[in-house]
């Protein structure tokens, strides 16, 4: 073969194996007018085909089964695609935030809306009234139309429910309003005599009921069909906005523009979902790519509207990655889904608690937690152990409700709180246990004393960190280093160091050290009890050891791992050989930290999902009145560690105290929020999950 040939044929061949596999993707779809919409889709781009089912869970279970690639579903479907039994994932989402035509600039992405309670003006009527009322919904199990208003009417106790074991909620709505039309009410498992009495036509959500979807809602209202309509915030047009009001949960009214203060709630928009396979994501992402196509008009289809994409979407996103159906629909929704899905009585006491364990030595730990439990309570009490190799596996887990509480540091409260987790308890480090209220402490930076390093020449050292996205370990000294720089590129400012939870390759993994038990650690910079330099115990220990110039820790860690204290590692150890340094000032003494320091931090707290917040609280209470340092039980202790530190709970803690919030904004304080925005002017330290729960933005 003539050489230059040779060159072309690999040319070729090279560009065959890079160019990125287009898969020919089957789109579902649930009527004619869609399929005709589908199809002309199809004409365009041979990449696309279309498969008819009649309802959208066929399509899921299509999709499933590989009969059909993608379907644009709503947040309740999304709630069922997410299921175990389909494990179907949102990969793009609907924008409805508009352009400047000549820049074609994105004024504000906009992947979430509003669902909000409409009524004509004149009715004098407020949301605790609607009992007796004539209700038209967007349809059975949509957000703004079902899933919202029913739950806030069961949580204000004007529907009276007590599980599906008593009566189907279709049922309990049924009694509560006087007549509705609720389409897709014909296909439930139980058809409540008035869900589809208002309806026009045969009550399905399709373009053969004439008062489905938003728009068809709010025909029904306009036609006087109804008395309230439970809609999208933008389902009134500008002309008619003057006649219509608003219905507040606080049982007042409102103008149709204060939407943003007075509605039922914030709705992750419409998103495609499909099978876990990233390149079968990629082509469906080709859809965005089309010329000469509006996906988003259903015009020429007309009457039928929001065929294939709701009709007011702007352009197409893509969701982060990794992102399930469940951190698409956030904490939150997903607990008003289950209270709809609720199968016991309300009232009913749970005695279990799944506590989430972090690494093999936290497991451990539970598990003799679990235990002690078992043998002094009798059972009266559960403890339950599930095991994830992070803090933000944990967080998944409880919004899956595999889990239901973790004990985390303030930077993965801000986490898990972007993903509707709430702080429920807070450790607390003082000796005064009837002032046990709210904890904090100082987020220092600990050198050996005599290294001569200090806060002036830290550039190029290396640095010991208790992992990434923890406070004092990496937002504080992170936060303040960049404020300093202004560059977000931190191996340019440290040499190489330890932090947990960083990339493998990074320079922030070639000092950590795994569990040192093995030649190929798996455990090396992994962010839990594992690798022997997570937490600030490790950071510290990283410094003992000289795998770093500096360790950025709690205030109180030296003094718990020296002069005696702590693991036997450290039992040798003098405080005194160790000291403090911060800016503007040199070297100090460990104990002057209230002088030295980078930032007073909140404390740890236990985080979980918002309806199991009184549980967790009543069994943590009981628990730690028997394993807490002054516990009746010497058997088992709560803020003990053997075989690690810091495991479960901080070793130093006190007491578990309530947290008086409800959120945690509230909880971190405005102070280390405004810390945590700034760093988060640093994309890379953003953690995943919190790009998938901070996804949504309303306007």
């Amino acid at each position: 073969m003539k050489p230059l040939l040779l060159v072309a044929l690999l040319g070729c061949l090279a560009s065959v194996f890079t160019a990125p596999t287009i898969m020919p993707v089957k789109w579902c779809v649930t009527s004619e007018a869609e399929l005709r919409k589908c199809l002309d889709l199809a004409r365009h781009s041979p990449v696309f085909s279309c498969v008819r089912r009649d309802t959208t869970l066929h399509c899921i279970v299509a999709i499933k089964a590989g009969e059909a690639d993608a379907i644009t579903v709503n947040g309740g479907d999304m709630y069922i695609a997410g299921l175990r039994n389909f494990d179907l994932v949102p990969i793009i989402a609907e924008d409805y935030a508009p352009t400047r035509e000549a820049t074609h600039e994105i004024v504000h992405q906009k992947t979430c809306h509003y669902a909000v309670a409409v009524v004509k003006k004149g009715t004098t009527f407020g949301i605790n009234d609607l009992r007796g009322k004539k209700s038209c919904h967007t349809g059975l199990g949509d957000f703004e139309g079902w899933i919202l208003p029913v739950g806030i009417l069961l949580a204000k106790s004007l529907i009276r429910w007590s599980g599906i074991e008593d009566t189907p909620l279709e049922e309990a709505v049924s009694e509560f309003f006087q007549s509705s039309c609720v389409p897709g009410a014909n296909e439930a498992r139980w058809v409540g005599r008035n869900l589809c009495h208002l309806c026009r036509g045969d009550c399905s959500k399709s373009e053969r009921e004439p008062y489905y979807g938003d728009a068809g809602a709010f025909r029904c209202l306009v036609e006087n069909t109804g008395e309230v309509a439970f809609i999208k915030h933008d389902s009134v047009p500008d002309s008619e906005k003057a006649n219509y009001e608003l219905l507040c949960k606080d049982n007042t009214r409102a103008p149709i523009d204060n939407y943003k203060s007075c509605h039922l709630g914030r709705v992750p928009n419409h998103a495609v979902v499909s099978r876990k396979d990233p390149e079968l994501a990629e082509s469906i992402w080709t859809i965005e790519e089309l010329k000469g196509f509006n996906l988003f008009s259903s015009a020429p289809f007309a009457p039928a509207k929001n065929l294939m994409f709701t009709d007011s979407t702007q352009r197409l996103i893509r969701v982060p990655p990794d992102t399930d159906s469940f951190l698409y629909l956030g904490a939150e929704h997903m607990s008003i889904i289950r209270s709809l899905r609720r199968e016991q009585i309300p009232d009913t006491v749970s005695n279990t608690i799944n506590w989430c364990a972090v690494g093999q030595a936290e497991v451990a730990k539970c598990d003799t937690w679990a235990v002690s439990n078992m043998y002094y309570f009798d059972a009266v009490v559960s403890i339950h152990c599930e095991m994830a190799n992070t803090v933000e596996e944990c967080v998944k887990k409880i919004m899956r409700k595999e889990a239901d509480a973790v004990a985390v540091d303030g930077g993965q409260v801000y986490t898990a709180g972007k993903c509707g987790l709430v702080p429920v308890m807070v450790e607390q480090y003082d000796e005064g246990i009837m002032h046990c209220i709210f904890s904090s402490y100082y987020a220092v930076a600990v050198v050996k004393k005599g290294s001569a390093v200090n806060w002036d020449n830290l550039q190029g050292k290396r640095s010991c960190h208790s992992a990434t996205g923890r406070s004092a370990g990496w937002n504080i000294p992170m936060g303040y280093i960049y404020t300093m720089t202004k560059t977000c590129d931190f191996t340019r400012f440290f040499s190489s160091g330890c932090a947990p939870g960083a990339q493998p390759t990074s320079p922030f993994c070639t000092q950590c050290v795994g569990s040192g038990k093995v030649v190929r650690d798996e455990a090396k910079c992994k962010p839990n009890s594992d690798e022997r330099y997570y937490g600030n115990t490790g950071a510290f220990r990283c410094l003992v050891e000289d795998a770093g110039d500096v360790a950025f820790i709690k205030h109180t860690t030296v003094l718990e791992n020296t002069d005696g204290n702590g693991p036997d590692w450290a039992r040798t150890l003098r405080s005194a050989d160790y000291e403090l340094i911060c800016p503007g000032k040199g070297p100090v003494p460990i104990t002057d930290f209230a002088s030295c320091n980078l930032a007073r931090v909140p404390a740890h707290a236990v985080m979980a999902r918002p309806e199991s917040r009184s549980e967790i609280v009543r069994i943590l209470q009981e628990q730690q009145a028997k394993f807490g340092p002054n516990g009746s039980e010497a058997t088992f202790r709560m803020f003990q560690s053997h075989g690690g530190t810091d495991l479960l709970f901080t070793d130093s803690t006190k007491c578990l105290k309530e947290v008086q919030v409800d959120n945690y904004e509230s909880f971190l304080g405005s102070e280390y929020m405004t810390a945590m925005r700034l760093l988060r002017e640093c994309s890379g330290n953003t953690p995943d999950l919190e790009n998938s729960c901070s996804f949504h933005t309303c306007q």
